[in-house]
């Protein structure tokens, strides 16, 4: 494993190359179960910002340092010091209050956000306690794996307030069941790995964190060895497919593809098919 160059100035995460073309993100507050404080999902936004435009990446790990949680959510004491969790003056017009944690709310979504904005597939690794920001954050990557003593919850409501950083809108479009969403959401029980694989909000359940980071260094490596241009595409080709109607959907991939079939990596991967020989391809 080496240090991925150019990520050495983030203060609150790790970030390594565990393999040729893989990046591995590490949110780095164990001491604290990696709570999240303002500067850590600014941080995350700037990452993977970086990371998606970033030649030498094609496929990313995010996971978290220590033993006990993935992350426990929002570090209150930090947020409430300062933000929308802050004391507000009596004095102050409600409607400037409601304008600040407008502004404070689509913020924090942005940078969480980029995580699924990011045009490289993104692998999450949960493991221990893994509620609230938690399920923000795994509901942007593209593939949710976890090692069986995850613990999930969708805590929002047990703090007086619905989720606001994407459960709420990704979460249904995840699972198998809107019943099953709501059920988690409304009541904020908790729920483990095996409930998880069950309604596919995680496609595997690992024995261990490391052998849960093992399995992903495998599947981001296999992904990283095909074509960028594809790799890339069809993330962005399914998120659309998500979010518009097959009509739509059909149409821009019709115009994605009049580009991208031209690419060299199409007529590399076909010979290479006739000639039983491996790829490689250019960056991206």
């Amino acid at each position: 494993m080496s240090k991925l160059e150019g990520y050495s100035d983030f203060k609150h995460f790790l970030i390594s190359s565990p393999s040729e073309y893989v990046a591995h993100v590490e949110i780095n507050r164990p001491s604290k179960l990696n709570a999240f404080t303002p500067d850590m999902w600014i941080e995350l936004g700037a990452i993977f910002a970086k990371l998606s435009h970033d030649p030498e990446v094609r496929a990313v790990i995010l996971s978290s340092a220590g033993e006990r949680a993935f992350t426990a959510g929002l570090d209150v004491q930090a947020v409430e010091q300062g933000g929308v969790l802050g004391n507000k003056s009596e004095q102050e017009d409600a409607s400037r209050i409601a304008t600040k944690n407008r502004r404070q709310i689509l913020e924090f979504q942005e940078c969480i956000s980029q995580i699924e904005k990011c045009e490289k597939p993104v692998i999450c690794v949960m493991h221990g306690i893994s509620i609230g920001l938690a399920i923000d954050i795994s509901s942007s990557a593209d593939i949710r794996i976890c090692s069986k003593d995850a613990k999930f919850a969708v805590k929002e409501v047990d703090i007086g307030m619905a989720a606001d950083i994407g459960t709420l809108s990704r979460l249904p479009k995840i699972v198998s069941s809107f019943s099953w969403v709501k059920d988690v959401c409304l009541t904020a029980r908790g729920f483990g790995a095996e409930e998880a694989l069950a309604v596919g909000f995680v496609s595997q359940v690992l024995e261990t964190k490391a052998k849960a980071i093992e399995t992903a260094g495998k599947l981001a490596s296999f992904i990283s060895s095909k074509s960028p241009v594809a790799v890339q595409g069809t993330k962005e080709l399914l998120n659309h497919a998500r979010d518009n109607t097959v009509a739509d959907s059909l149409k821009y991939t019709s115009v994605w593809n009049q580009a991208m079939l031209q690419s060299n990596d199409f007529k590399a991967a076909l010979l290479s098919g006739l000639k039983k020989t491996k790829p490689r391809f250019e960056k991206l």
